[in-house]
């Protein structure tokens, strides 16, 4: 690897602020993306713009303001920390600057601006690395869909090579195993272990797309590493909305029901985030924690994304680069 190649981390987005105008506009551009909300913009827009787009944001800048930090929104943070930290294995490892940006699906920077800072400091070649480790039509898909658009704006000589998934990868799923035994060795094993991913309509599965058997299939290669018994793990689906079935079991019902079963204490993980964000901060950290609280459960902790804790992301990176 040289200088002429260039690294762009992708991932879903955050809102400017933790206001209501800055996460309309946030929620605009993402419900707009026909990948994420799959029905007729005739039928949509009445409803986004509405009633979504009325009623949800004040909603949404409230639980944004929960988790808002002096570096602003912890997904953008953590992404920028991550690039660095990647910008100076790279260095190390090759004696040479290599350019790593940063590029938003939706908001900013977006992955236009990213891929045109990459092309500014004289790269000649991009490798996308969407931060999702397993792929999905509805998150992967439009990284790739930007990449396109964005590509037509770039020279002609500009080559990109695009990374589909990780979520089988050792150095991945070795982090994973040594992130949740750094937990257990300070606050001690609990009497389950819960692998929850964001869900997606079952629909996707059905229509060939293999999100749901690569989160299986993290889950299983990280209890193996761990040499879990059966009845000490389990993997669950949050986030659902609409009236659509996703994809089972449901996280927030199937707490309820390990508290009602005398289940007293839960470790809970979510695979899915290369970074803490809204979803796992709020969602997974508190408020599913004060659901299995009230349900009759003793204790409840959630084990942070990796974050920062990517070495790993330099050998996808040269695997990619071999093999392109």
């Amino acid at each position: 690897m040289d200088k002429n190649t260039g690294i762009l981390l992708c991932n879903l987005g955050t809102p400017d602020a933790p206001t209501a105008s800055a996460v309309r506009r946030y929620l605009a551009e993402f419900l707009r993306d026909p990948r994420v909300v799959a029905i007729p913009k005739l039928v949509w827009y009445p409803i986004l713009y509405g009633i979504v787009l009325r009623t949800r944001p004040k909603k949404v800048a409230k639980l944004y303001e929960k988790i808002w930090t002096e570096e602003g929104s912890p997904l953008l943070a953590i992404s920028k920390q991550q690039a660095r930290s990647l910008k100076e294995d790279l260095a190390r490892q090759y004696n040479t600057d290599i350019s790593v940006e940063v590029g938003m699906t939706y908001g900013t920077p977006s992955i236009k601006s990213g891929l045109a800072k990459l092309v500014e400091q004289g790269v000649e070649r991009v490798v996308v690395l969407p931060m999702y480790p397993q792929y999905c039509t509805a998150t992967t898909e439009s990284v790739f869909d930007r990449i396109k658009w964005a590509r037509k704006e770039l020279p002609d000589n500009i080559a990109i090579d695009c990374i589909n998934n990780y979520h089988d990868h050792p150095g991945y799923i070795s982090a994973l195993t040594d992130s949740i035994k750094k937990h257990w060795a300070e606050r001690g094993k609990q009497d389950k272990l819960l692998f929850s991913f964001h869900g997606v309509p079952q629909r996707l599965t059905r229509q060939g797309d293999p999100y749901e058997s690569q989160c299986r299939k993290t889950a299983d290669l990280v209890v193996r590493a761990l040499e879990l018994d059966d009845n000490e793990w389990e993997i669950s689906f949050q986030s659902r909305f609409g009236k659509e079935e996703w994809l089972k079991p449901y996280t927030d019902q199937l707490l309820t029901q390990w508290a009602k079963d005398g289940v007293k204490s839960v470790d809970v993980i979510s695979p899915g985030f290369s970074a803490d964000c809204l979803e796992t901060l709020e969602e997974i950290a508190i408020l599913n924690r004060e659901i299995f609280l009230e349900q009759g459960g003793r204790e409840y902790r959630y084990i942070a994304a990796l974050n920062a804790h990517t070495d790993f992301l330099k050998d996808i990176i040269e695997k990619n680069l071999l093999n392109s």
